[in-house]
């Protein structure tokens, strides 16, 4: 058992305040701050903390797999960790994406290493081999744009807006399957020409200032956060896709789950999210970076989603709760520790424990730590039994692989 220190990634998108508080640092911070991983994923491997400086957590995996990981989990993931932990800070939308398939990540990566392209290529989709299924969980209140909405309700968004270049896209969404239907219309405003799309865009933007003066409150904020999204990014095809998702609003402690093809962009908000092992991205807009639209389109799920859908159910067993996901890579639960009173954690896998509040002393295995709010910890999967004893309200997000493996 060790501290971990994470590593931080910094993007345009990020917070110059939010993870350095959250870590106890000076602010504001020279540079905007995205996501601290908690994990051995090759490009930004976390380090443990040891009397003799620090080591890489994926050099100590690599010399000891069956110690760190477990058996179980060698034998289904291989001789690597097979999640990774971040802490994400958005200040600003992140970028219209998507995450392949186990296959599709596969079938990406041999294609791109075949063609000679780099993997720190701006231009590389697939950096790994893996898929990327992730449940994002919220600290503060998140927001976020995530899978398609019914049609239906799209519909009646359209027509709320009241504009007229929309009328004729209202009938791609009909006469026609639900996926069809948005398969259809998405894939009409991702290849619009720029001329097309510096007429519509704006009309539509016009339509949602319109609407937000009206006494009409069911998409208000549908309609904030496209014009949000024109202001930063103006006449991009990304500001009409998210005429197309959910829009969620997520107080701390809610979770979502988004599997291989869902469609999302987060807005802003600080949360804990855990993923395969992965770093595939398939942007399709919303960001200066790499878009690769038809990489997009062959990765997409376009089935609708609601939003009770995409919600993850939790289940409670005293200080515990549990994030239940059908991801097999991962799991997460959140500890809720009254003062003083110990929990005893019994998970024979690997594990990364966040203390996201409060203090927390770790006992096991003979050796004792104490944590605060923004530190974090590694047990190894012979690590045995954690006992965890918060004070100040204390809160632990632990991550392991699933349960069952």
């Amino acid at each position: 058992m060790n501290l971990l220190r994470g590593a931080i990634r910094t993007y345009a998108w990020g917070s110059r305040t939010a993870i350095a508080e959250f870590t106890g640092r000076p602010t504001p911070t020279p540079h905007p701050e995205a996501e601290l991983w908690l994990g051995a994923h090759p490009a930004d491997p976390a380090y443990l903390e040891t009397g003799g400086g620090a080591e890489s957590l994926l050099e100590v995996v690599a010399a000891d797999p069956i110690g760190q990981l477990g058996a179980a989990s060698v034998a289904e993931f291989g001789d690597q960790l097979p999640f990774l932990l971040k802490v994400l800070a958005a200040d600003e939308p992140l970028s219209l994406q998507a995450h392949p398939s186990a296959q599709q990540a596969a079938d990406g990566f041999a294609r791109e290493e075949a063609a000679g392209v780099p993997l720190n290529s701006p231009i590389r989709n697939y950096r790994d081999r893996n898929h990327k299924p992730e449940l994002v969980v919220a600290l503060d209140r998140f927001e976020a744009l995530a899978g398609f909405r019914d049609p239906g309700d799209t519909v009646d968004l359209f027509r709320a807006l009241d504009v007229e270049a929309l009328t004729p896209y209202v009938n791609l969404l009909a006469g026609q399957s639900d996926a069809d239907g948005l398969r259809a219309l998405f894939t009409t405003w991702i290849t619009l020409p720029q001329p097309s799309l510096d007429v519509l865009v704006p009309a539509v933007l016009d339509g949602a200032v319109r609407y937000l003066s009206s006494d009409d409150a069911r998409f208000v904020g549908e309609a904030r956060t496209l014009l949000e999204l024109g202001e930063r990014y103006p006449a991009d095809a990304g500001v009409l896709a998210s005429l197309l998702l959910n829009r969620l609003t997520l107080e701390p402690g809610e979770g979502i789950y988004l599997p291989a093809g869902n469609l999302h962009a987060y807005l802003r908000g600080l949360a804990v999210e855990v993923m395969a092992n992965s770093d595939n991205v398939l942007r399709g807009g919303l960001t200066p970076k790499h878009v690769d639209v038809p990489e997009l389109l062959r990765v997409l799920d376009f089935s609708p989603a609601s939003e009770a859908h995409l919600h993850v159910e939790t289940v409670t067993d005293g200080a515990q709760t549990r994030y239940r996901t059908p991801a097999r890579e991962f799991a997460l639960s959140r500890f809720d520790l009254a003062d003083g009173e110990p929990t005893q954690v019994g998970i024979k896998g690997p594990r990364i424990l966040l203390c996201t509040q409060g203090d927390v002393t770790l006992d096991g295995s003979g050796t004792g730590l104490k944590v605060r709010a923004g530190q974090s910890v590694w047990v190894p999967a012979d690590g045995g039994s954690v006992t965890l004893t918060g004070r100040s309200d204390a809160r632990v997000f632990m991550a392991t692989v699933d349960a069952d493996a």
